[in-house]
This record gives structure tokens, sequence and C-alpha cells, in this order.
């Protein structure tokens, strides 16, 4: 598979696994260590986390399952993100919903996260969301400190806008890597908004998550989902491609800004369908078709 590069020193796998649902999947930690295995062999190496996901439960559960094989930590990417604080009963403390990109609060949060992983580094911190109280100069600092350290190699934004992302920018020592954001054939926002761009403009590919729509185009009885359906099925037809799923990664592979799509799936024929899009090659006819059909309209 691919390698994207973020630094001299760290690429990432081009399909990213997502952990954020894996307390749904109900895996002991030797059939959770299988699954990242059988992962690995499809040459996915880079795992996407947030302290949250399972209500601040998916991470202890990650590191339980990898200190049955401690080699395999040297052979993956981990990234996680911090900056939201959940009401939880593991978190009692918190009262209120809320974001905090505080010194304390991320330094907190990494060591949390270390502990959790059983492992002494981070490959990439995200911040989650945009905080409205973010002081950049604090988060400057704080990222520099935990960079020196070697508790994280590198750092990057979630859900950012361009404008939040060249804002934090601004005051860093060292570039944001990623910006890991909503992105598929339905979710168009950012191709309009200036994300895609901000995100070519610094070379800092960005992390899609729900790129199969979160289940969308195959639920809703929208136009547009009746729309996409339909023009994906035609051009799965024209591939000879099994399923849709792997027309709806290789839509976001094509794009020059290097999306890495983030698989969210504890099926292992699902992660397969993912893993062929990245044989699949669209034409430039076939990309705009998926495009015009989601948009409803003609290209100007």
């Amino acid at each position: 598979m691919k390698r994207i590069q973020l630094t001299e020193e760290l690429s990432f796998s081009q399909m990213i696994h997502g952990l954020w649902r894996l307390m749904d999947w109900n895996l002991t930690k030797e059939e959770l260590l299988f699954l990242i295995e059988q992962i690995m062999d499809f040459d996915i190496t880079t795992f996407d986390h947030a302290d949250i996901y399972g209500s601040y439960q998916c991470e202890e559960r990650f590191g339980e399952a990898i200190s049955l094989k401690p080699s395999l930590r040297a052979k993956m990417e981990i990234v996680t993100k911090c900056d939201i604080k959940l009401v939880s009963n593991r978190r009692p403390e918190h009262r209120l919903k809320h974001y905090d990109t505080s010194k304390q609060h991320i330094i907190q949060s990494v060591e949390r996260s270390l502990k959790n992983f059983r492992t002494d580094y981070i490959d990439v911190l995200l911040l989650h969301r945009p905080d409205p109280l973010m002081d950049p100069a604090e988060v400057a600092e704080v990222f520099s400190q935990l960079k020196r350290e070697g508790k994280v190699r590198a750092f990057g934004v979630s859900n950012f806008l361009p404008s939040q992302v060249d804002m934090l920018s601004a005051y860093l020592q060292e570039p944001l890597v990623t910006n890991q954001i909503e992105l598929s054939v339905i979710e168009l926002k950012h191709f309009h908004d200036g994300t895609i761009d901000k995100c070519l403009e610094k070379r800092m590919p960005p992390m899609a998550w729900s790129p199969l729509t979160g289940g969308r185009i195959f639920k809703e009885e929208c136009e547009q989902a009746k729309r996409l359906n339909k023009t994906l099925a035609k051009i799965a037809e024209e591939l000879n491609t099994r399923s849709i799923d792997s027309i709806l990664y290789a839509w976001l592979l094509h794009h020059p800004v290097r999306v890495m799509p983030i698989i969210g799936s504890g099926k292992l024929e699902r992660i397969q369908k993912a893993v062929e899009a990245t044989e699949i090659s669209l034409t430039r006819e076939q990309w705009f078709e998926i495009w015009i059909s989601s948009l409803g309209h003609d290209v100007s």
C-alpha cells in the first residue's frame, strides 16, 4: 500500500483504521490483537483514536491488546486526539461537555494516552475540535515541550477551518501535519469552504472521517442518495468492482490532496473492500460524474 509522507521521518499508510466504535465490537483483547494483525497484513499501519472514544475506554482496550505482542508498536503509527471534555462516569468531574486546549489539559491527556497505549510516544496528536478559548501561544508552548520530551512526534488538528489552521500555524515552530475532516461523496462542504485548498497549500494531507458517508448513502431516501447510488453502481460495473464501498474510497483517493480515509469497521470483509480501492483508477470523467451526481446539477 502507498505511504503518505507527513514529515521526513514520519509517514502514514494511505488507508487508516479508526477505533471510534471499538467498544461496540465486543472483542476480547486476544480477538482485538488478531484483528490488528490482520489489518496490518493489509499494510494498514496507522490507527486513529481519541481520548474520549468509547467513553474514555478505547485507548486502554487497544493498549491491552498490543501489550500481548509488544513488537507491533514499532511497526504502527498511533494517532490520538484531545481537547474535548466529555460527560462520563469515567470522568465524574466533568459537569458539562466542553473544549479545553489549556497546557495543563493537553499534558494530562497525553500522559493518560501514553499510559493507556502502554507506550512512551504518540506518533501524531490532534486537537479534536476548534476551541473558542484557545490560546495559540500556550498551545505552541506545550506542543514544543511534548516534542522535546519525545512524547509526541508530530501534531495536527481535526475539524479546523482554513482560518483556524492559519491562526494556529502562525504560532508553531513546526508545521501541522494533517487536518482530520469529514469528507465523502455526500459531504462536500470542505471542497467549497477552502479547507481542501488550505491542505494543498500547506502540503498537509487530510484524514477523512466518515468516508462512507456514515452509512447515509445506503439508508437515506433523499434524492441525492438515490442519484449517487445509481451513479456509483454504474461506475462499479464499468470498473468490474464488487461493491460501491470501493468506489467511495477510490473517489477520495483520486484527489491530489492525498486524502487518507479512515476505515471505521471491525469487519475484515469491509476493510478488504477499502483496501481494494487503492488498486482502482477512476478517470477524470468518472470522478466528475460522481461529483455532479452529488451536486444534482452540471458544473457551470
